[in-house]
């Protein structure tokens, strides 16, 4: 698939934002992050922040952006009309959840559940994101079981790097949380190696045999390009990058994405303030570029079935 970079930076800055969001809703009802109404102004903002930048790049993509408002009358059947569903019904819980945290000061009833909510409603938000890829049966790189667990553990493994940094810069630097980010890095790791495996080791099941429906005449050759020119469905789906490029890109993912954002992380457990912020502040740059890349992969290491016609 051709890699569009409005999706790729939108799936980037929307899953860090949600991620964010999520992690704080839960953190402060179960006392993972403090509940310094300043850092819950930092936090939201933040991530509100992080959601309208990545929404604002999703915009590129659209040929019609005035029409966009009629996908959410399909969410009974699109992934897509049901991700700006609960894109939008996220923002009912979440004001209530910062205006008792951040305005009023206060914990209690009406604040644990309003974060919970706000938590359920972010990762349901980021698995209809995911959803829209893995339900096409026409891409087997996406058509399985690893994208959905992927695309929320880099929410979460974003979200709490970035959480780790504001909690450094506000001066609430907690231990716990970024052991949390640690193991957020390392989950989310585990996970996309093993879906490079799946897509390495799953063979494809369509042939041009089957795309033309002459298979049971024998082996289909293909004499003459279907187009005399190029045209949407090339432009589109028929991206391919070498082997040995996508190799490069994966160790780059990897090394940015998860390893050395774990070794800086594990550097801001020192109490030298001055290295504390330098390395978490490294972290999430370092992170977000790796990400960046992890997403342009996604959609160049994706195989469309209507190539076969080509």
């Amino acid at each position: 698939m051709h890699p569009a970079f409005s999706v790729i930076f939108f799936t980037t800055l929307t899953g860090a934002g949600y991620g964010l969001l999520g992690l704080l809703g839960a953190g402060v009802v179960f006392r993972f992050v403090p509940d310094h109404a300043g850092f819950g102004m930092y936090g939201v903002v933040t991530a509100l922040v992080l959601i309208s930048s990545g929404l604002l790049f999703s915009t590129f993509h659209l040929g019609r952006p005035e029409r966009a408002w009629r996908a959410f009358s399909q969410w009974r059947s699109s992934w897509l009309s049901r991700e700006g569903v609960f894109a939008i019904l996220t923002f009912f819980p979440l004001m209530l959840f910062a205006y008792e945290w951040v305005v009023m000061e206060r914990q209690g009833l009406i604040q644990n559940i309003a974060g919970i909510v706000t938590t359920v409603f972010c990762l349901a938000t980021v698995f209809t994101t995911a959803m829209i890829y893995a339900s096409l049966k026409t891409i087997a790189a996406w058509n399985n079981q690893w994208v959905a667990p992927v695309y929320i553990s880099f929410a979460l493994m974003s979200g709490a790097t970035i959480c780790v940094a504001l909690l450094a810069w506000s001066g609430h630097y907690q231990v716990w949380t970024t052991g949390f980010a640690c193991m957020a890095i390392i989950g989310a790791g585990l996970l996309k190696i093993k879906y490079w495996s799946h897509i390495d080791n799953t063979p494809l099941t369509g042939s041009t045999e089957s795309a033309t429906g002459l298979g049971r005449f024998g082996k289909v050759q293909l004499l003459q390009s279907p187009h005399t020119q190029q045209n949407y469905l090339m432009q589109e789906m028929g991206y391919e990058v070498a082997r040995r490029h996508s190799a490069k890109l994966r160790r780059l993912v990897v090394n940015l994405g998860f390893i050395t954002p774990l070794v800086l992380l594990a550097l801001s457990f020192t109490e030298i303030p001055v290295l504390r912020l330098a390395s978490v502040t490294i972290a999430v740059t370092v992170m977000l570029f790796g990400i960046l890349i992890e997403r342009w992969l996604f959609f160049a290491e994706a195989k469309h079935t209507v190539m076969l016609y080509y």
